[in-house]
């Protein structure tokens, strides 16, 4: 039987979540993977990451990249302000694509990409890596098989002490669409709608601030300069379905609490509950209630988990876990979180 040939990868962005995370792990799947070009606007940060890499080409230009190296596969790792320009030129090209999270900075380009890649006719995959951890994988289960009953409410949360990121453009709305509910909260939200299977949202209300974040302090991910600082520092808010069931959402980061970091996500249901950090189920069993404690990995890489399924996907192994049409529908959520924090009314959707 004839081995099938590598696919040829192309990355699109040299910032830090190419180098850390989409190069390294390409370079650990080479019997699959070969990466044959990257390219940034920066062209010195795309030569020193070819440089220090071993890839053939560097590009200022994407598109010129992607006519001269003509991958199979791209990964798009720029702010999310220019992902749908690079995402749909990608798949023009005729390249399945996987985009780091969010989506994009609106739910308009986020369903134009989704579009595209079906007109194309080719995938397309977002970063949303902590749904291929085993803690989601043993609760999706569990709700397949109908063991939480009727999914009444979930509660999601990640919140940071003093988490303000004090590199990049973490702080410019203009270039990343807003704060922690776009850059980490979005995570959770990503989670909770796959275990809630993705129902029809009814209306969206939230609160935001910038309290913190508008004045010098303590950063825990480096210093952060307040002048520059343009987007809310925490977000609170509520999702109502019209199948009567509702999702909270917190995220922050920055905020007076005990922690320096808290992921949670937990699910209600009239037969079962959970928690996924770490993975814990509670119901009852007779006349004694139950708590179920499962074993999973801690040490699980879950951005190489991440790109394997789709490198996988890509080759008609495995069924890609994150769609484009999920990533519109996460979202589509954001977008109304911020309208409404914005209007300081509840929107319908």
């Amino acid at each position: 039987m004839q081995e099938m040939a590598k696919l040829r990868a192309a990355i699109i962005g040299a910032g830090q979540i190419a180098r850390k995370s989409h190069i390294p792990n390409y370079l650990s799947m080479e019997d699959e993977v070969e990466i044959v070009g990257i390219c940034d606007r920066n062209i010195e940060a795309a030569k020193s990451a070819a440089k220090e890499n071993k890839i053939p080409h560097w590009f200022s230009d994407h598109k010129e990249m992607l006519d001269t190296v003509k991958p199979d596969i791209v990964n798009v790792c720029v702010p999310n302000k220019f992902h749908c320009t690079a995402v749909c030129d990608s798949l023009d090209a005729g390249c399945h694509v996987l985009c780091e999270k969010p989506p994009a900075i609106s739910y308009n380009e986020a369903e134009l990409m989704m579009k595209k890649a079906d007109e194309c006719k080719r995938l397309l995959s977002y970063g949303f890596h902590l749904r291929h951890g085993e803690n989601v994988r043993i609760m999706k289960e569990k709700a397949l098989n109908g063991e939480f009953g009727k999914i009444y409410f979930a509660k999601a949360e990640w919140l940071r002490r003093r988490g303000i990121p004090g590199w990049g453009n973490f702080t410019n709305r203009e270039i990343q669409g807003g704060g922690p509910l776009i850059d980490i909260g979005v995570h959770m939200l990503d989670i909770a709608a796959y275990l809630m299977d993705y129902p029809e949202i009814d209306h969206v209300s939230a609160a935001s601030h910038d309290l913190i974040g508008k004045r010098k302090g303590v950063g825990l991910l480096g210093d952060w300069d307040p002048e520059r600082f343009k987007v809310e520092d925490s977000l609170f808010g509520f999702i109502r379905f019209k199948n009567g069931a509702s999702l909270s959402i917190s995220t922050s980061f920055a905020l007076n609490m005990k922690e320096k970091d808290r992921k949670c996500l937990e699910i209600y249901g009239d037969r079962l509950g959970a928690s996924l950090f770490p993975p814990e189920t509670f119901g009852e069993e007779g006349n004694m209630l139950t708590d179920t404690q499962y074993p999973f990995a801690i040490d699980e890489d879950l951005h190489l988990k991440s790109l394997r399924n789709f490198v996988k996907a890509c080759r008609g192994e495995e069924k890609l876990l994150v769609t484009a049409k999920q990533g519109a529908y996460v979202q589509r959520i954001v977008e109304a979180l911020y309208k409404s924090a914005e209007g300081g009314e509840a929107v319908r959707l």
